[in-house]
């Protein structure tokens, strides 16, 4: 179980299963999964509502890339990182502000290693939270 303090992941993915097993991923590396978006119209609306600390995004939802959704989380200030089963060579400049680009299938253990970094929280802006 996660505490309401851990990091928020939001998770853009439209494979039903990908996305559960990031699910499991994420709360067993002490995390807390916002929400699940398999659209892009959802990712959208979701990110708009600041759902997140950190966002997962596949680069292509349904045959729709999810390059909307990562210009939505940079205009937020919201590191992100791509999860595709294309190369970033592929993907050609889609994802300007990744944070980090991984092909699936990718290494669970370097995902969440990633995310601790991106997600690691000064002691002093703990203390004023």
């Amino acid at each position: 179980m996660t505490d309401a303090t851990a990091p928020r992941v939001l998770i853009v993915e439209d494979e039903p299963l990908i996305a559960l097993n990031l699910e499991e991923l994420m709360v067993d590396a002490g995390f807390l999964v916002s929400g699940i978006a398999g659209r892009l119209a959802k990712a959208l609306d979701m990110i708009k509502l600041d759902v997140c600390d950190v966002a997962l995004v596949d680069a292509n939802l349904a045959g729709v890339s999810s390059g909307p959704a990562g210009a939505a989380l940079a205009a937020l200030g919201v590191p992100y990182v791509v999860l595709s089963g294309y190369s970033s060579a592929q993907k050609n400049g889609m994802f300007p502000d990744a944070v980090l680009f991984m092909q699936k299938p990718f290494d669970p253990d370097l995902l969440i290693e990633e995310l601790r970094k991106l997600t690691a929280r000064p002691l002093a802006a703990e203390a004023n939270r």
